[in-house]
């Protein structure tokens, strides 16, 4: 029995050594399973009390009974004070000096392309003009043979087009959206169709497979070319400044006679000549010209009544030239070192 009370012994002298040098709750958690857990030094004494002669069994049993509630209430004292110091620990760490400047929230910016459709289609309602949009999924009549574009006719060539079925397609320009609009109301007839395209172009600097544009349309009585030139050339200094020129060229496009493309002076140079513009001092920036008659007539509109002009332009390339961007694919990879720029 000598023997047994001094194993008992050993092990609170032990535990008592072991919780005064626990310095973490985790050490004290690790220092309990290791006196009373399963497996613990305690309990492996008790699991020997059938070595005891059995007159004795109930002092030993008492014994390491007091010697547990010895340890238990140890740990507890012990645990109590690491807590508390860990607590004051972890508050003098988190403390916040409510004194110092905050941090400024991080906002984000409209993406250029989207800053740049709102500005375009911007200038044009200060013009009068009324926004309109349609649907990316068009039908060839609406998309070509309307526009007086029919399968015969060697303008497809040009916009190699996503077909969904033979009468359905992924629209190549946002032209479809004049014969909608002139089917649906009577003239005068003015809006611009801010949306998104789609032709068979490999990616490059200047080239994607999906990008914007704005398609414009006045259609009234004694509509002239005069006024076409006037209204793009306000939206050209709107755009780009005060100081921009603008030019316009012969050119052809199915759905208007006579056709233009319209330039502007190079920003970059201003006008004498340099890479941006090939050394030619202008950029050729959208297309135009005076609403086909055969496109009028499409809609059930008296060409001999009734005058329009129209036009497209490309937003990823308006914006590039505002900007100085040289290469397209900077406008879709989202890379905030480039955005955060606009």
């Amino acid at each position: 029995m000598k023997e047994m009370n001094d194993k008992v012994e050993a092990v609170v002298e032990r535990a008592l050594s072991a919780i005064e040098n626990a310095h973490t709750t985790a050490a004290l958690e690790e220092a309990r399973v290791r006196l009373l857990g399963r497996k613990g030094e305690l309990t492996t004494l008790l699991r020997q009390m059938k070595s005891v002669d059995p007159e004795d069994r109930p002092k030993f049993g008492a014994l390491v009974n007091s010697a547990r509630e010895t340890i238990e209430k140890e740990l507890d004292e012990r645990a109590r004070v690491l807590v508390a110091a860990e607590k004051a620990a972890r508050l003098e760490l988190e403390r916040i000096d409510v004194t110092m400047p905050g941090r400024a929230p991080r906002i984000g910016k409209i993406h250029p392309l989207t800053r740049g459709i709102m500005d375009i289609t911007e200038i044009f309602v200060e013009m009068g003009f009324a926004v309109v949009e349609g649907p990316e999924v068009e039908t060839d009549y609406y998309n070509f043979e309307a526009l007086n574009t029919p399968q015969y006719h060697p303008a497809r060539d040009v916009q190699d087009t996503f077909y969904v079925n033979d009468t359905v397609l992924l629209r190549t320009q946002t032209s479809p959206m004049q014969v909608r609009e002139m089917e649906k109301r009577e003239p005068p007839v003015k809006v611009v169709v801010p949306g998104r395209v789609y032709r068979r172009d490999q990616v490059d600097a200047t080239h994607s497979p999906v990008f914007h544009q704005i398609e414009g349309l006045l259609v009234d009585h004694d509509i002239t070319f005069t006024d076409l030139k006037g209204t793009l050339a306000m939206f050209a200094r709107k755009f780009y400044g005060e100081e921009r020129k603008v030019r316009f060229r012969p050119h052809y496009f199915p759905f208007t006679e006579p056709s233009a493309e319209m330039d502007i002076s190079c920003a970059i140079c201003g006008g004498a000549g340099c890479r941006v513009c090939k050394q030619e001092g202008w950029i050729e920036v959208l297309g135009c010209g005076l609403v086909h008659p055969n496109v009028l007539r499409a809609v059930g509109y008296d060409p001999d009544e009734l005058t329009g002009y129209a036009f497209g332009m490309g937003v990823e390339r308006l914006v590039m030239l505002k900007h100085g961007i040289d290469d397209l694919r900077l406008l879709y990879e989202n890379d905030l070192r480039f955005l955060s720029q606009f």
